[in-house]
């Protein structure tokens, strides 16, 4: 039996529970908060770097889409707290079998949807079946665990599975478990009618969105009256809207240019899963040779990196310290760049010319280090530049790379690396129907300690292999403007609830 409070009853700061003040500013003085009281009209203003391609979050994959509008303008029956744990949502409670096997979800009182329509159990059912039946839609190989999904009355759904599934409930905190109203023809890609604390007020496309407090909210009401979050994808255009003015909280900060904000805002760093990853096409030669891929990570300086991105940790394999399953695989691989150029010279692949794929919306640095790096062991790197809308097409979607560099930030996403059809899947069939065993093992598991064992295990497997390079993990470096209280500063680019934000101007 799960009852706990809603995280709209119960809200508290989260700068005050998660956030850490950056190191280079502990000799600064704070900026002085203003007097007052919080402003129930007040609009605030969230820098950001990556934009969504449309709204329809039912179909189209970035973290950009579920960072904006989850928890904002749509929920889900349950809710990702600030430990990533999972609590309440439009389910005020919940109850799950002996067996793992069935989930009974009771549901919030007096939900309606923007459009004034009352939330019931047959929205949910009629929400989850239309993404486990879909295979178009995002969540689909998640929600295949479900077996049957009934209204058991207006107020009450039931949710059995085929076998249980350590993951279950966290999934429902993602895009596959957003509830939507059964009977509405809204055109997700350009508008949305979701249950949130927010409205979608308007979407200016390569500019900003604008969100409305949702006067008629089921829980607390937003603390704002207006949330813009304005998109600047430069950097230092970034830090500029900051300093004059235009931005009240900037978020992906880079830390060669937080100093610039310490006088005006509160530089706050916060832990996140972003996983910045430098995949490796194993289909395409000479990368099919675990050899060259060896050897491609044998010429990475982790250190290098890390002390140029400024906030962070190192990552070795494919799972980031906060989620289930983590272990230090630092032991897996080294900085030898000798070692890279016999390996080369082993597999017949000395003068090697590569391409990789890049948006361009992340920092030329990376690749001017990679490029030097592969320069050291006779590699040429060429580094293609492409739009984010173009990479989601060419390599996520068609697979059409050699080298790849991304992030990716969402949580608890090893199932990835048990996927035959992602972009960096495992060519090595032995060693890929291993991982798909231990992540299946680990999902049946019910001990959540027995679960993240087998998901280590199959981490190490994978890391051996080298299909990728597990760069670093990013730290978030959020500037708040004095009188900005409770926003999120930790894992940010993969959820951003700014209900509980207050201004005071």
């Amino acid at each position: 039996m799960v009852s706990l409070p809603s995280r709209r009853i119960a809200a508290g700061s989260v700068l005050a529970a998660g956030a850490l003040v950056l190191a280079g500013c502990s000799g600064s003085t704070s900026p002085s908060a203003p007097s007052g009281g919080p402003d129930p009209d007040a609009t605030l203003t969230v820098g950001l770097v990556l934009e969504p391609t449309n709204l329809d979050i039912r179909h189209t994959s970035g973290a950009a889409l579920e960072q904006a509008l989850i928890e904002n303008i749509y929920e889900g029956l349950v809710s990702r707290g600030d430990d990533a744990g999972v609590e309440p949502a439009l389910a005020s409670d919940w109850q799950v079998s002996d067996d793992g096997l069935t989930y009974t979800f009771d549901l919030q009182d007096g939900v309606t949807f923007h459009d004034g329509s009352a939330l019931t159990a047959d929205d949910v059912v009629a929400s989850l079946d239309a993404v486990r039946s879909d295979e178009s839609t995002i969540g689909y190989a998640d929600l295949q665990v479900i077996d049957t999904v009934t209204a058991v009355d207006d107020a009450t759904v039931e949710v059995t599975l085929a076998e249980p599934n350590q993951n279950f409930l966290f999934t429902l905190t993602g895009p596959a478990g957003v509830i939507l109203d059964s009977e509405d023809e809204t055109d997700l890609a350009t508008a949305a009618n979701g249950t949130g604390p927010f409205t979608l007020a308007s979407w200016s496309q390569g500019d900003s969105i604008t969100f409305e407090r949702n006067d008629d909210y089921w829980g607390e009401k937003a603390g704002v009256a207006e949330v813009v979050f304005a998109y600047i994808p430069e950097a230092t255009a970034l830090v500029n809207a900051g300093l004059d003015g235009s931005v009240d909280v900037l978020t992906g900060v880079e830390s060669d240019l937080a100093p610039q904000l310490e006088d005006a805002f509160e530089v706050t760093e916060g832990e996140t899963t972003d996983k910045f990853i430098l995949a490796f096409n194993e289909r395409a030669a000479p990368l099919d040779d675990i050899r060259v891929r060896e050897a491609l990570r044998l010429a990475i300086d982790h250190d290098a990196i890390l002390e140029r991105v400024g906030a962070g940790e190192k990552l070795f394999g494919p799972i980031p310290p906060l989620d289930p399953g983590y272990e230090d695989l630092s032991d897996t691989i080294s900085f030898d760049p000798d070692r890279a150029r016999e390996l080369l010279a082993e597999a017949g692949a000395e003068d090697l010319e590569l391409t990789m794929t890049v948006s361009n919306t992340y920092p030329t640095y990376f690749s001017t280090l990679l490029v030097s790096m592969f320069d050291d062991i006779g590699v040429t790197l060429d580094v293609e530049p492409v739009e984010f809308s173009t990479w989601l097409n060419d390599v996520y979607t068609n697979r059409d790379y050699e080298l790849s560099f991304v992030n990716h930030v969402e949580p608890r996403d090893f199932n990835s690396w048990a996927n035959p059809d992602y972009y960096y899947a495992l060519a090595d069939e032995d060693a890929f129907a291993e991982v798909q065993s231990l992540y299946a093992d680990a999902m049946r598991e019910t001990d959540p300690d027995a679960s993240a064992a087998l998901l280590a295990e199959a981490a190490r497997v994978v890391a051996a292999q080298h299909p990728a390079d597990w760069l670093f993990t990013r730290s978030d470096i959020v500037a708040l403007a004095p009188g900005i209280e409770n926003f999120p500063v930790a894992s940010t680019s993969t959820r951003l609830d700014v209900a509980d934000v207050t201004v005071t101007r």
